[in-house]
């Protein structure tokens, strides 16, 4: 079988679904035995269906590095920046370790943009990517420079949002 050609991914904009499309490939990745690691950046909460749903899914694993609540973008809490950092180093021991053909660093963008990681982070870690890694990017304001680098950028566009009508999200479907 000839060596696969990863690319960088992004997935950004204000529309829902950044998320959901990287699982997409996730999905479709492990059905076709290739191993997907994917850290979720300011997330902490143990009820988002696709932490159960990995745990189904041999060659998929999904960790968190957040704590279950929102970050105060104007003044984040030290343990936001301590588990973006250790985010940091776990999505850098997945990117090289060679274990994982997909790498998805879910709120990546969200966490640059907020200042609890650095852009030189990010681009580090698509530095360190060796050339058969799928490196996946989501989360809304992409810096432009990581949307230069990247191979394939999506932008989300929120045109309309259940939200605004009142509806709540939903177990299963938002989260």
């Amino acid at each position: 079988m000839p060596k696969r050609h990863g690319t960088v991914q992004v997935y950004t904009g204000d529309g829902k679904g950044k998320t959901t499309a990287a699982l997409g490939v996730a999905l479709r990745a492990v059905g076709h035995n290739l191993s997907v690691y994917m850290i979720q950046f300011m997330k902490g909460s143990p009820n988002y269906g696709e932490l159960e749903a990995a745990r189904r899914l041999p060659g998929f694993v999904i960790e968190q590095s957040g704590r279950d609540c929102f970050v105060d973008r104007a003044d984040p809490a030290p343990e936001d920046v301590r588990l973006a950092r250790e985010g940091l180093e776990k999505a850098r021991r997945a990117v090289s370790g060679g274990e994982y053909d997909v790498v998805i660093l879910d709120e990546i963008n969200v966490a640059v943009d907020f200042g609890l990681l650095t852009l030189a982070d990010v681009h580090d870690l698509i530095d360190l990517k060796p050339g058969h890694v799928e490196l996946i990017l989501t989360g809304r304001s992409a810096h432009p420079e990581v949307v230069r680098r990247a191979d394939l950028v999506s932008e989300v566009l929120n045109i309309k949002h259940h939200y605004d009508a009142g509806v709540e999200a939903r177990e299963g479907i938002e989260y």
